[in-house]
């Protein structure tokens, strides 16, 4: 700097960075010892801050911590000294926890802080350093180099966008005051910030007006150096005359051992630790801790032990002193700092062992008090992953827990303390007036400390935490650990509605908690401790819920009239009725009408709806909601009904109608009560059960009668909002008449009922819930393992309840449900009840692939439904009206298209920038275009009915392994087949890539069949398919029109560097599937260069690219596809004259011969030698020395069977205008043939495609034997042909006989075939619906 002439050195401000990345400080040694690497780390890098701040004048310093991109073995190692042994290093080797690695970073960087902040350097006013956040190693993906600089295995534009994404966090640092700067965040691109008016400068120590902990780290510490004793006011502290015989007969006194089971709260992180020092956190001072602790006496540590033993000195089990659980101070404190409900479990069996295990206890005889805490971590990760911390798996961890206590340790009283209210947390990040570490705070507690006031993110915490509650309440109350008299499970509520500790001056009060601002301090134990006491001397029903720390805790004695320990039966407490309130919280905060009322139904809001009403059937209807036995299921609890019941409030039922109850009290219509759609208390609920399609029509004109003739009703002023919902008796009987109950009349059906409403019902939003797939319901009648009515399932729904999987019954059933969707959905979206501003319809679809919930055992919960395992309980029916809610609310176009029993579903509200009811016009969404009146009204589509497939348990290595879910990447070679000319059959001109049967991803597998559609149902990511018909949209679809076998090395380097390329895939491990098809344009011009044609040049070209794949592509999995036997299209040729003239064109030295000619002959003799040859070299053993690779032959094509029409002619529905290339139909046959052909074994795989249209024609991995099939996975082996034969296996070289043998025997093959179907169409009717074949 001071020798570049284009600056001048003294008076130009400088901005200088520094990366530095000092020796590890995180292994989970001693604190001390912890300080001193920090401390030698602090060292190596002042001589060069102290250099800077001597030389250069005006200058701002970003100081950069990457420490955390370097390995953790790196722990204080000197690399300019390796050798020297006398240095004292930091390198012990001990657990490592999430709560020890979290402390340790922030430690480190809090040490840098003061440094910075001290006087050391602002001294002068032209002088600063500011320390920036340090970076996240789990972003970077960084790893040291040999030279000891990072390096990256990234690509290298992943790389550059890692780092625009530093550059962005540094700028947006500086932006920021010290104590305010953000983590950087590698995972979305930020924006820039910019200076603003108020703080337009560079943040500084200074002008942040930033004070670290150091300044005022003496002028607290009383406050942690009190005395937290106490005095037992009680004088009665005898034990019973004689030991006890029942746990509710339980003195004090009487207890022998104490126990405690839980997490860092009970460990007693940071208990004992002076103010400011948040390395101190670390340890674990269990001899204090608030259930367990035993220091000293009751005089000076006030914990439930130390009470304890004030009425029986002989007390044992108590924790002393500091360490971990496996220490002997820790005796029966078993909590594991860190731990989660699932963790639990391994507590209770490693106390138990220790109780088992300690001569001083007797297990039979000694009583023993155990006090669980847990949940705080779980509640802390739950937005991380809400499923494994879902309250319905806290409570089955609790259950666990008990059960083993339970089952092994007689005499116990168990202390189960609910989990404490976390949201009060929030309160001391948020308070400006501490000194609270709020970067660590939010390490250690995200999903608490982090989510906006009054966000969605925040509601469902606040969620959560009462559910996690609720549902501790509902396992106690079970009576589950209430079977015997010497064993009690009591819960302990103290903390269930505990608020923030606040001061004199109503601030948070941080004297409460640990360093971290986030564990209790010795304060709050000792105040837990009492506040448990109390808790369990407090009867049932009547127990302390909402403790408030701040408040002097007075300790409770036994008395004379009730000395014991207070149990439900000593109590005199009735647990309640186990019949949940399956009511719900609404925590929306604007809810207001429109102002002016709304005109249009795209500008109606919740609170606009003055009328709710409802067509369906039972489910609608609310058969059995309420029902406990099957006797009671006629009967029709309207009034629970999910989307028209009203009975009660929100606040216990949870009905659509009761969610806009919220909104507008004096909304009317739904039902209550129980009865028929005639009695009055149905109101405008006019669904009646076992109604089919065929009945709406009938409901809704009742509808409209009663709404007309309601003189509550103002009816063509008040909005109304109508559900509709049917299908579920059409499909229960389709089977049996599946003329009446097609698609075609269903929708017809809904289209008058529809047409009714639009017609005659002014201001209207129609909610049609799409119709329900049923076939999940089969599990809760297959399962053994389930109790339901199983005789009664042929009278629920005998089409879908009854047969074999896979039965004709219920593939007629999975077909006529999507087109019955389908039906609707093209409905709707044709812009038929869009033609004015006060009537609409909107598809509610979260109804079309429901799944069955499954209880903790893996058998489907029926609490969900019903005495009959079919109809919804209330407790299914409030999960529907939450899922219906949010529909109504959500964008068309982003409405949930699936339903899960067990979620917990959190109300949505309407929003500032969404306050509308959604429906197509204000979300922006535009219907798709109709199709044309001259395309083809069907789709061809496929059904895939396979379970579902998880994702192996890790990558596999070998191809031989590889299941379809681990396909990640597609991609094809070919000619214009695979370009999909001719797949809109009168567009010759175009490259329809994205309809490819090999590579297109156009629509998905229920509209259009193609391999990566099928590829998607098991890996929803896969990339590389086709779309729409540009190139650059093509994707790994490298294959051309008119190209030959020649041009295959070509395109398969392209596409190599395609992938090598790509920043979407990882090129070493994703497993790739390329499929090959050429050679069709090589036989077409035979004829005319017979040697650039030749069977020897196709098979070297394929060779060729096949070798460019082995030698470059890790990880692929290549289809060959047998070219197909040409010789049929003479026969398509010559059904019409307009194909003739066409195909002899695109195809001449197959067409133009006449028959039975020499030129034929040789031809065919070819067709069929490149079959052979091609088949030798893929099975050669060329491609086979690879783990990582396959080449394998698909031969659907050998012996093509002709599609023929009812009357024997080529049905040209299959093919494209110029009788060569297929239609979309066509395609869709070739993508079935090719799935089928790569799950079938090799020798096994159907050589013939017989071009017949079945939905349900796609087969499914063997779950035996999952893979896709190679010769090897197959049973046939070549490298291992020299060893000694150990088993009977079939010879490697029988595969290529078979198959060279199965291309020249299958002509005689299909000439049996036609010709016994050629005998059997004389007898056939003219009202055959099944295609007819002739062979090719």
């Amino acid at each position: 700097m001071e020798e570049n002439q284009m600056m001048d050195f003294q008076n130009d401000w400088k901005l200088i960075t520094i990366f530095f990345s000092a020796e590890n400080p995180w292994s989970s040694c001693a604190s001390t010892q912890q300080k001193n690497c920090i401390l030698d780390n602090l060292e190596k890098l002042r001589p060069v801050l102290d250099f800077l701040y001597k030389n250069v004048p005006k200058a701002f310093v970003n100081l950069v911590d990457s420490t955390e991109l370097t390995t953790f073995s790196l722990a204080c190692q000197d690399y300019n000294n390796a050798s020297n042994a006398g240095r004292d290093q930091c390198n012990c080797v001990d657990e490592f926890s999430t709560l020890d690695d979290n402390i340790l970073r922030w430690s480190y960087q809090d040490v840098w802080e003061k440094l910075l902040e001290s006087e050391r350097y602002i001294q002068k006013d032209d002088f600063t350093v500011v320390l920036q956040p340090s970076l996240q190693e789990r972003n970077l993906l960084l790893r040291l180099g040999r030279d000891g600089f990072v390096t990256t295995s990234k690509t290298q534009v992943e790389t550059l966008e890692d780092y625009t994404s530093m550059a962005v966090g540094l700028w947006n640092n500086m932006m920021e005051p010290v104590g305010w700067k953000q983590p950087y965040d590698f995972t979305e691109m930020l924006q820039v910030r910019c200076p603003s008016q108020e703080n337009p400068y560079l943040f500084t120590y200074r002008n942040s007006n930033y004070s670290s902990s150091l300044e005022t780290s003496n002028t607290k510490q009383t406050s942690q150096e009190r005395i937290y004793g106490t005095n037992i006011p009680c004088f009665d502290r005898s034990p019973s005359d004689t030991v006890p015989v029942s746990v509710h007969n339980l003195k004090p006194a009487d207890i022998r051992v104490i126990a405690a089971l839980g997490d860092s709260l009970t460990a007693g992180n940071g208990a004992a630790s002076k103010p400011h020092d948040i390395l101190d956190v670390l340890t674990q001072y269990r001899g204090i801790s608030w259930s367990v602790g035993g220091n000293e006496n009751i005089s000076t540590v006030t914990t439930l032990a130390n009470i304890l033993r004030e009425f029986n000195p002989s007390l044992i089990g108590y924790s002393i002193g500091t360490g971990k659980e496996t220490t002997d101070n820790a005796a029966l404190n078993q909590a594991v700092a860190g731990d989660h409900a699932e963790d639990v479990p391994a507590q209770v069996r490693r106390l138990v062992d220790r109780m088992k295990n300690d001569t001083r206890i007797n297990l039979q005889t000694d009583w023993k008090l155990i006090t669980l805490l847990i949940g705080g971590n779980d509640l802390c990760k739950f937005c991380n992953n809400p499923v494994q911390y879902s309250p319905e798996n806290y409570t089955y961890n609790l259950q666990r827990a008990l059960d083993i206590l339970h089952r092994e340790v007689p005499r116990a009283f168990v202390n189960l303390v609910t989990v404490l209210f976390t949201p009060g947390l929030r309160e001391l990040h948020a308070s400006q007036n501490n000194t609270c570490p709020r970067r660590i705070m939010r390490i250690l507690c995200p999903c608490v400390v982090n989510p906006e006031d009054n966000s969605n993110a925040f509601k469902k915490l606040v969620y959560f935490n009462r559910r996690y509650q609720e549902r501790t309440r509902q396992l106690v109350e079970s009576g589950r650990y209430d079977t015997t008299d010497n064993f009690t499970v009591v819960m302990q509520p103290f903390l269930m509605n505990v608020n923030m500790p606040k001061t004199q001056e109503g601030l948070p009060d941080s004297s409460y908690f640990a360093p971290d601002c986030f564990h209790f301090s010795q304060k709050s134990h000792s105040q837990a401790a009492r506040a448990l006491w109390n808790n369990m001397l407090e009867p049932l029903g009547e127990k302390t819920d909402n403790q408030q720390m701040e408040d002097e805790i007075l300790l409770r004695c036994p008395s004379e009239a009730e000395p014991f320990l207070r149990t439900y039966k000593n109590s005199n407490y009735t647990y309640p009725s186990q019949t949940s309130n399956y009511g719900t919280q609404l925590l929306c905060a604007d809810r207001t009408p429109s102002s002016p009322p709304a005109t249009s139904v795209h500008s109606l809001k919740p609170a606009d709806v003055k009328i709710i009403a409802a067509l369906g059937d039972s489910l609608t209807a609310g058969t059995g909601i309420a029902s406990d036995n099957l006797l009671d299921l006629d009967t029709e609890y309207r009034g629970l009904s999910w989307s028209i019941g009203g009975d009660a409030s929100l606040e216990n039922v949870t009905t659509l109608p009761n969610i806009f109850r919220e909104f507008n009290v004096t909304i009317m219509g739904y039902s209550t009560g129980t009865g028929s759609e005639n009695d009055s208390n149905s109101f405008l609920n006019q669904a009646v059960p076992g109604a089919q399609a065929e009945h709406l029509p009938a409901q809704a004109r009742n509808l409209l009668r009663l709404m007309k003739t309601d003189p509550r009703i103002d009816f063509s002023a008040d909005w109304k909002l109508i559900t509709v919902h049917i299908g579920g008796n059409d499909l229960c009987n389709y089977c049996k008449d599946p003329d009446h109950y097609s698609a075609v009349n269903f929708v017809r059906r809904i289209q008058e009922t529809l047409d009714i409403l639009h017609k005659q019902v002014p201001k209207a939003l129609v909610s049609l819930v799409q119709v329900m797939d049923l076939l999940p319901l089969r599990q809760l009648f297959v399962d053994t393992q389930v109790y339901c009515p199983t005789y009664m399932a042929d009278y629920l729904c005998s089409c879908v309840l009854t047969g074999e999987e896979n039965s004709p019954n219920l593939t007629m059933v999975r077909e006529a449900t999507r087109a019955y969707q389908l039906g609707i959905q093209r409905l709707v979206e044709s812009g038929r009840y869009d033609t004015h501003e006060n009537f609409t319809v909107i598809i509610q679809p979260f109804l079309q692939n429901p799944k069955i919930p499954l209880g903790q055992d893996g058998h489907p919960d029926t609490s969900y439904f019903s005495p009959d395992c079919f109809h919804p309980s209330q407790k299914g029916h409030s999960q529907l009206a939450k899922a219906l809610w949010n529909a109504v609310l959500q964008p068309v176009g982003q409405k949930a298209d699936s339903f899960n029993f067990m979620d917990d579903i959190v109300l949505d509200c309407p929003t500032q920038n969404k306050p509308f009811l959604g429906t197509y016009k204000n979300t922006n969404y535009t219907h798709p275009p109709v199709e044309p009146t001259n395309e083809p009204t069907e789709n061809w589509g496929s059904d895939l009915s396979c379970s579902e497939q998880t994702p192996s348990s890790h990558v596999p290595t070998s191809v031989h392994e590889l299941q379809p879910v681990d396909i990640k990447v597609i991609g094809a070679l070919g000619d214009s087949l695979t370009t999909a000319v001719g797949a809109k059959a009168t567009d010759l001109q175009t490259d329809w890539r994205g309809l490819s049967w090999s590579i297109g991803g156009d629509g998905t597998l229920e509209t259009q069949t193609t391999l990566p559609n099928i590829l998607k149902k098991f890996s929803p990511n896969l990339f590389g398919f086709s779309t729409g018909s540009s190139k650059e949209t093509a994707g790994f679809n490298v294959a051309e029109r008119g190209a030959t076998a020649r041009n295959m090395s070509a395109q398969a380097r392209e596409l190599v560097e395609l992938m090598r390329s790509s920043s979407k895939i990882n090129f070493k491990e994703d497993w790739k599937l390329i499929t090959v098809l050429v050679g069709g344009n090589d036989l077409c011009q035979y004829c005319l260069d017979k040697e650039a044609y030749s069977v020897q040049k196709y098979v070297t070209h394929l060779q060729d690219a096949l070798d460019i794949f082995y030698e470059e592509l890790p990880r692929v999995f290549v289809n060959v596809v047998e070219i197909l036997e040409i010789s049929g299209l003479r026969q398509i040729a010559a059904s019409s004259s307009g194909c003739a003239l066409t195909a002899k064109n695109v195809c001449p030295c197959f067409l133009n011969p006449e028959e039975n000619s020499p030129e034929l002959q040789e031809i065919k003799r070819v067709n069929r030698d490149f079959q052979a040859e091609a088949l030798q070299l893929i099975n050669s053993g060329r491609y086979e020395e690879r783990e990582d690779f396959a080449v394998v032959m698909q031969p659907f094509f050998r012996n093509t069977l002709l599609p023929t029409d009812i009357n024997g002619k080529p049905d040209l529905s299959f093919f494209a205008a110029d009788c060569f290339h297929f239609s979309v139909r066509g395609y869709a046959e070739m993508a079935m043939a090719l799935w089928n052909n790569m799950l079938e074994p090799a020798g096994e795989k159907q050589t013939y495609n017989n071009f017949t249209h079945d939905r349900s024609k796609l087969k499914c991995p063997n779950p035996e034997k999952p893979f896709l099939a190679t010769l090897r996975n197959s049973g046939f082996r070549n490298s291992d042909l020299s060893l000694e034969k150990t088993e009977p296996s079939v010879p490697y070289w029988a595969v290529i006989v078979a198959a060279v043998a199965g291309v020249l025997a299958g002509s005689l093959l299909i000439w049996l075939l036609s010709g016994r179907q050629a005998r059997r169409h004389q007898h056939e009717t003219n009202t055959e619906r099944k295609i007819k074949m002739t062979s090719l």
